[in-house]
């Protein structure tokens, strides 16, 4: 083989792997892209500064996270160790069933934006089941994010306090 039989090789071959590494970039979703969908709660911790946590639903809390492609939110975080109101109904219960109601439970929807440089999504909370949150504006900063799987922190969900969730995607 000669020196230009070579040459004509290498250049194929160069030119054949920066189309086939052009079309595998033009093939990844962006973040947005990647975050649209259903996704279930495995994990959430509250850590305070000293690394110690809190588990503010419990310890096997439930939940759903569903982001939609056209930019709104919808998130519910339950424990799923709460006993059965005696009752039966909400509006009745005791004073010791009433005070554990609202913490063990969070509920919010809105609209989010996601900045892809940063890997933060922006939440603009319309309403939850804690008032002081309607209308204010949640930063979510992704830590990682996988195919089935999404982890993010807040880190000022609470004077003090970071709130670590894993996410996994709903089958």
């Amino acid at each position: 083989m000669n020196r230009r039989s070579i040459l004509g090789i290498a250049a194929m071959t160069g030119l054949g792997l920066s189309v086939l590494s052009g079309s595998v970039v033009a093939q990844q979703k962006s973040l947005k892209e990647q975050l649209v969908g259903t996704w279930t709660l495995v994990s959430t911790d509250q850590v305070r500064p000293d690394g110690s946590k809190l588990k503010q639903f419990g310890a096997n809390p439930t939940g759903v996270n569903v982001f939609d492609a056209n930019g709104r939110f919808f998130v519910l975080i339950a424990s799923a160790d709460d006993s059965k109101i005696a009752s039966n109904n909400p509006n009745k219960t005791n004073s010791d069933e009433g005070g554990g109601l609202i913490p063990e439970s969070m509920a919010y929807y809105g609209t989010y934006t996601v900045n892809e440089v940063e890997k933060v999504i922006m939440l603009h909370l319309e309403a939850s089941t804690f008032p002081n949150l309607v209308g204010t504006d949640q930063k979510r900063i992704i830590t990682s994010l996988a195919a089935d799987e999404l982890k993010y922190t807040n880190p000022a969900a609470m004077r003090g306090l970071q709130v670590h969730q894993v996410w996994k995607r709903a089958e």
